[in-house]
């Protein structure tokens, strides 16, 4: 999925990958989202 060195890789993906690549981004997703709202307490804490 990265074509930075000119080789975008594979272009077909069977339904478990895609299965496991959509659950590990909603996981990235979830823990991006937790570290904001814990930054928003963070900053709403200091004023």
């Amino acid at each position: 999925m990265n074509c930075e060195s000119g080789y975008c890789g594979r272009s077909f993906y069977t339904k478990e990958e895609k299965i496991k690549f959509l659950k590990d981004y909603k996981s990235s997703l979830e823990s991006e989202a937790k570290g904001v709202g814990e930054r928003i307490k963070e900053l709403e804490k200091n004023n």
